[in-house]
């Protein structure tokens, strides 16, 4: 069924939508925008908790404006696909690389951030964003540890706290799909319960390329199957029981972005009593949001850009030991 105009008029296509919409609140600071773009009930899920409402989403916009004055991102790229006639689920992977006055000094700093959107009728109605948070830190030569004591972790609420689709290539959060790109869907989704949960790490050459890259958290890139195990490793080391759910995916074929992508939203569940990596272990459960996009190529996985915010997660365990602000950060 061909997506009907009405889920992206006034632009030629949701691509063109995401990123125009986007500058104009982002680049703009249009942020007024927000009340045109939003519906009045529109949920936001982040890193550190759930928004419900166009006016949280409006004061948390404001505020993240004010802090980062300089801040401009570009799309790198929008993985879009239809739900029904009239509505469209966009993965909109976003590159900055700004310059801050840190100390006295100009400071680049690059990062990535991924918003992945429900449109229906050219409304906002549900996101789910995740931001490198990390790499920020990192550049700005800030300790990760006191980044994470300034913020709370709020909690999930909605879709959030509801069991994983049963079949996420017929229907995920965000409602049905098309179903497109079936055989590079399925080989994904058993990449991710191989190779991430069950922990099969010798599988990663039957998925992917030789000459793979990883862009991932703190703003490094991976290079190869064998460091990707490595990485891998090091991810889970503090959940040894971590299991991941896909909530959602979706493709998109273009040659401006060097052919298939397929993107998937993930979560994933583990207890913090593995490696230390994080302070004090806690024995607490955590869930971490992560987006994550696959370009595939000849049935196999070439590039990973992989975002989810550390630093939120460090809040979330702190706030199991009590050790946070006493009042509420901005979530947004």
């Amino acid at each position: 069924m061909p997506l009907d105009p009405v889920a992206y008029l006034p632009y030629q296509d949701p691509d063109d939508f995401i990123r125009e919409v986007t500058d104009r609140i982002w680049v703009d600071r249009d942020v007024s925008y927000i009340v045109d773009n939003y519906e009045p009930d529109s949920i936001v899920h982040a890193s550190l908790g759930t928004v419900v409402g166009r006016d949280g989403v409006i004061e948390g916009s404001t505020m993240r404006m004010g802090s980062t004055p300089q801040h401009i991102g570009q799309a790198e790229d929008v993985v879009w696909e239809a739900r029904g006639n009239d509505a469209f689920l966009s993965s909109h992977l976003v590159f900055s690389a700004d310059e801050h006055l840190v100390d006295g000094k100009n400071v680049r700093i690059r990062k990535r951030t991924v918003a992945n959107c429900l449109y229906r009728r050219g409304r906002m109605v549900e996101e789910w964003v995740v931001r490198d948070e990390l790499a920020d830190c990192l550049q700005r030569g800030a300790d990760p540890d006191e980044a994470a004591r300034a913020l709370r972790f709020q909690g999930y609420t909605g879709s959030m706290l509801e069991a994983p689709p049963k079949d996420v290539l017929l229907e995920g959060v965000s409602g049905p799909r098309p179903d497109d790109f079936r055989p590079e869907c399925e080989m994904v989704l058993e990449f991710i319960d191989e190779v991430w949960t069950r922990r099969r790490l010798q599988k990663v050459n039957d998925f992917m390329v030789r000459d793979f890259f990883l862009h991932t958290i703190g703003d490094r890139t991976v290079i190869r199957p064998d460091r990707y195990q490595a990485d891998l490793l090091s991810t889970v080391a503090p959940f040894p029981d971590a299991r991941f759910e896909v909530r959602d995916i979706q493709t998109n074929y273009a040659e401006r972005y060097a052919g298939l992508r397929v993107a998937v939203l993930w979560t994933m569940h583990g207890t913090y009593r593995g490696t230390p990596t994080f302070g004090p272990l806690t024995d607490q459960p955590v869930t971490v949001l992560g987006v994550s996009q696959f370009l595939i190529q000849n049935g196999r996985i070439v590039r990973e850009f992989r975002v989810y915010d550390e630093i939120a997660l460090r809040a979330q365990i702190n706030s199991t030991r009590g050790d946070g602000p006493a009042v509420e950060a901005n979530i947004y």
